[in-house]
């Protein structure tokens, strides 16, 4: 049998992170405690990925420049196989991340190469009916790559899963574009905001079960909840369920949700059910949250250690 790998179409792009002790009043200014500059974007859910055990294919764009050498560095210490080889025209784009003492991260976004992803790059990538295909919100919010991924994923083998996160972007998307996408979604992953965002309502439960009718029948809708979980709804059944979550004391939020996707989407590769999967993205999830960075996803025997742990704690 072929080896699942997950395809990655996401940007990868540079955060340049700032811790503050609060976010600025307009026209304000602030020193921050701390700042550091790193590869993120969609490098988080890759390398959770592949942290976890799945092969990792990505076909994302990339540019030439300063914040194009630090994505290249990256992309190659992570282990996964690099489809494109980058623009010479642009440099990659680049995010400044706000981290306030409660660990709330607050983004302002520049596009670079990453928004220049056509049908070309992406027909480079030989795709098998068992790999899993992520896509960002992020991604389609550029026409771009919008109108590439909207073009390729209809031509999909038929068993090929596609994962989609909608991002915080959610609301600001082309429904001509969420659409289509959703509608070849086999997986949906997205936080209670952008929930709530997309369906108008605030109760999860009932968030993740609207949205469970707007992907591909036979699909699972995953609504994170932060330290209480997340909500699962479609093919677990016809009442949503919520996989409880892991209390820890969070340090940085900043990746958290793309850990989970990383992480649920190895689970799902591996044979896992849906509730198997979500509580092991759970467990990634607290584990990044303890400490301070984009991609801090913790390895498959990190996850069986800390989950072992809990089993022990119980007894």
């Amino acid at each position: 049998m072929t080896e699942p790998r997950l395809i990655s179409t996401g940007n990868v792009i540079v955060d340049i992170v700032m811790t503050v002790a609060h976010l600025p009043e307009p026209g304000g200014d602030i020193i921050a405690a701390d700042s550091r500059m790193t590869a993120g974007g969609g490098l988080n859910t890759l390398v959770a990925a592949q942290r976890a055990g799945l092969p990792v294919v990505f076909a994302g764009q990339y540019g030439t420049g300063p914040m194009g050498d630090i994505v290249r560095a990256a992309l190659e210490e992570s282990g996964a196989t690099i489809v494109q080889t980058g623009l010479e025209d642009a440099d990659s784009g680049y995010c400044v991340v706000l981290v306030d003492p409660s660990a709330e991260r607050t983004f302002v976004t520049t596009v670079g190469a990453e928004g220049h992803l056509t049908r070309a790059d992406l027909d480079r990538v030989d795709v098998t009916e068992h790999d899993l295909v992520h896509v960002s919100g992020y991604s389609l919010a550029h026409p771009v790559n919008a109108a590439a991924l909207t073009g390729w994923l209809p031509g999909l083998p038929g068993g090929t899963r596609v994962i989609t996160d909608p991002s915080p972007l959610v609301g600001d998307l082309d429904p001509a574009v969420l659409g289509p996408v959703l509608r070849r979604t086999d997986v949906l992953s997205a936080n209670a905001r952008e929930a709530t965002i997309a369906t108008g309502l605030t109760d999860l439960a009932s968030a993740a079960t609207a949205l469970a009718e707007r992907i591909r029948p036979g699909g699972l809708v995953v609504v994170r909840d932060g330290a209480a979980g997340c909500w699962l709804a479609g093919s677990t059944g016809p009442e949503p369920l919520l996989v409880a979550g892991f209390p820890v004391h969070a340090v940085d939020t900043n990746g958290a949700g793309d850990a989970h996707a990383g992480v649920l989407a190895a689970g799902l590769a591996a044979g896992l059910t849906p509730l198997e999967a979500a509580r092991r993205a759970n467990a990634a999830a607290a584990l990044a949250v303890t400490q301070a960075g984009p991609a801090t996803s913790p390895t498959a025997a990190e996850i069986d250690g800390f989950l072992g742990a809990i089993v022990q704690d119980r007894r």
